[in-house]
């Protein structure tokens, strides 16, 4: 594999002290949490507790109203909110009101998710940003097209001046993901137009967030990583490469001088595809339509999307993932037994190994019931770079708990519905072999998909056009007010 240096010089660099960027000052809360410092008496039982009793609905209220828990229908299928042109996710088809389960099939304005990967791969060509343009605008690109496209993202890929000196301070970085949030509300403040909603203004927003995330997650990464091993507090900053794709901007601020081979750049590029876009339904991408429904500025909308795909049920799930195929290798002896696999797939599932959830990562999807088109893209990409970097048996693993824990759910939590393996199976294998650091796993998840979220944000501002509220019944009894001095 040939590396891909950096070829400017690395004076270029810029180096980040204390002095430069909050970025690494670390700034601890003096002040200790109320269930700490004035402790946890008797009398603050209906403060912290309370909710057991009035929060906590019985499951025959939920029938009762015929109440769509988590807007899902009864057979786990989701409720029907609205309509949208941007993408399809195909899992199962519905028979006489019954659910079918099926191949399943991603569709980005009508274009199978496949073709589009295979059209860049075929030709050695990156290919996110013509997905992302195809999402933003409803038309693939011409060649003209794709270039100005490219080029506007190139002029905002540098930060706004000063901002490095008022970066979000990551105490730690606990998260990645917490920093970007703030990154991005802090960039509404450098907008001279923040609240313009227009279409222009929409458009522009976009392509300055899927510019500038990349760096300011990376510089929020090393700073994290400064603080971490307590050396060095200074971060290295690489100069903007205009002409690089995305997928070689993130690996190029990763890697630095290291420099990184055109496969592994290729293989990004595929991740960055598949996670671009999926649905309107998937929580992050919902949360974008509710605040965008509100005729709200976008980075208050974009946060909220950030916020949502953290979520260890969400995006989050691809480092958990690839958490859990690390502890499964560390404690199964032979990787190539299935008997040893398997037993240790039932101690996680009984919640006696790995993080004691009782989950196994990376197995089930709310939509896809035989395969995850992705998770089946992924898989043949990753086998032609895991033999590259001597990482075929770990591939191999994943292949067994991929086959053996589905019918062990079955047996062990007498799950029932199809079980598929998704995308996330892969993602934390993947982004290991390019030397990823995990607090970057779902960081750049966020980068790929802010490109479906713009879209969606779009289609709900200019096509829908009416404030998402959906009704809750209420449950809680009727009360007669007691003056305090009589209450018990």
């Amino acid at each position: 594999m040939g590396i891909i240096q950096d070829a400017r010089d690395a004076a270029a660099r810029r180096i980040l002290a204390e002095a430069d960027s909050s970025a690494l000052t670390r700034i601890v809360d003096a002040y200790p949490m109320p269930s700490e410092s004035v402790g946890l008496p008797p009398v603050s039982d209906q403060l912290y507790h309370g909710y057991e009793r009035v929060d906590i609905a019985p499951a025959e209220l939920y029938e009762k109203y015929d109440v769509k828990r988590g807007l899902r229908n009864a057979d786990g299928s989701g409720v029907l909110v609205g309509l949208t042109s941007v993408s399809n996710v195909h899992g199962y088809n519905k028979v006489d009101g019954v659910v079918v389960p099926d191949e399943g099939d991603l569709m980005l304005r009508g274009y199978h998710i496949a073709d589009l990967v295979e059209g860049a791969q075929s030709e050695d060509r990156f290919g996110f940003e013509e997905v992302a343009y195809l999402l933003i605008s409803g038309a693939l690109p011409t060649a003209e097209q794709l270039d100005d496209f490219r080029a506007r993202i190139d002029s905002r890929r540098q930060l706004p001046e000063g901002f490095l000196h008022i970066f979000p301070r990551t105490t730690y970085s606990q998260s990645i993901m917490n920093v970007l949030q703030r990154i991005t509300l802090l960039l509404y403040s450098f907008d001279p137009n923040p609240d313009d909603t227009s279409p222009t203004h929409e458009v522009d927003v976009a392509l300055s967030l899927l510019a500038r995330w990349p760096r300011a997650a990376a510089i929020a990464s090393e700073a994290a990583r400064a603080a971490r091993e307590g050396k060095d507090t200074r971060v290295e900053v690489p100069p903007v490469n205009e002409g690089f794709s995305m997928a070689e901007s993130v690996l190029d601020i990763l890697r630095g001088e290291e420099g990184f081979s055109h496969e592994e750049a290729m293989l990004l590029d595929v991740m960055l595809m598949l996670h671009a876009e999926h649905g309107g339904g998937n929580n992050s991408t919902f949360a974008t339509r509710v605040l965008s429904s509100s005729g709200t500025d976008p980075y208050s909308a974009y946060a909220a999307a950030l916020g949502s795909l953290k979520g260890p049920k969400h995006g989050g799930a691809n480092y958990k993932a690839g958490e859990m195929i690390d502890d499964i290798a560390e404690h199964v002896s032979d990787w190539g037994s299935d008997d040893e696999v398997g037993a240790y797939l039932e101690q996680i599932l009984r919640k006696q190994a790995y993080d004691r959830t009782g989950l196994i990562y990376g197995l089930g999807h709310a939509v896809y019931t035989v395969t995850d088109p992705r998770a089946e893209i992924v898989r043949y990409y990753a086998q032609r770079l895991a033999r590259q970097k001597g990482q075929a048996d770990k591939l191999d693993l994943i292949a067994r708990v991929e086959r053996l824990g589905p019918q062990l759910m079955r047996e062990v939590r007498g799950i029932q519905k199809p079980i598929s393996t998704n995308i996330d199976m892969y993602t934390g294998f993947i982004y290991s072999m390019l030397d990823i650091p995990q607090d970057m796993y779902t960081p750049i998840f966020a980068i790929a998909r802010m490109a479906g979220w713009a879209a969606h944000r779009m289609e709900e501002l200019f096509g829908a056009q009416r404030l998402i509220r959906p009704a809750y019944n209420s449950v809680a009894p009727l009360a007669d007010y007691v003056p305090i001095a009589e209450r018990g």
